[in-house]
């Protein structure tokens, strides 16, 4: 859990990027970003570096759309790792303390930041590959 929180939100995003299927393509002399359906994005303005092309990919760590993409692929992957998963990101140990989780819990995960889902999206979707 320590080495996603060490990350930096760009090597985050990075990282969900790959894990939901994104890829960099170099075509001649100018690096493409390849979404997961295949479409394909270069820089209109010429040349660039495998790096830049990467912080073009869906900004999951500020963005609550993005950050529920991932979410939503870890729910599907394993919901109950996932929940796990994101009640050690919010700090609430109601959840695996009571044997029925409280309303303060599930608020506290309702609530959670869009840093807090996409850590606990990667840790879920990464177990799973």
């Amino acid at each position: 859990m320590t080495q996603v929180k060490d990350k930096t939100d760009q090597q985050l995003n990075r990282a969900l990027a790959e894990l939901m299927g994104y890829k960099v393509r170099l075509k001649g002399s100018c690096y493409w970003l390849v979404n997961p359906t295949g479409e394909e994005y270069a820089n209109p303005f010429g040349r660039n570096s495998e790096e830049i092309v990467w912080t073009w990919v869906p900004d999951y760590c500020t963005d609550p759309a993005a950050s529920l993409e991932v979410q939503e692929k870890a729910l599907e992957l394993n919901y109950k790792a996932y929940i796990d998963h994101l009640d050690e990101f919010v700090n609430t140990d109601e959840l695996t303390i009571c044997s029925e989780p409280s309303y303060r819990a599930i608020a506290s995960l309702l609530l959670a930041s869009p840093r807090e889902r996409a850590e606990a999206a990667y840790v879920t979707i990464q177990g799973e590959k």
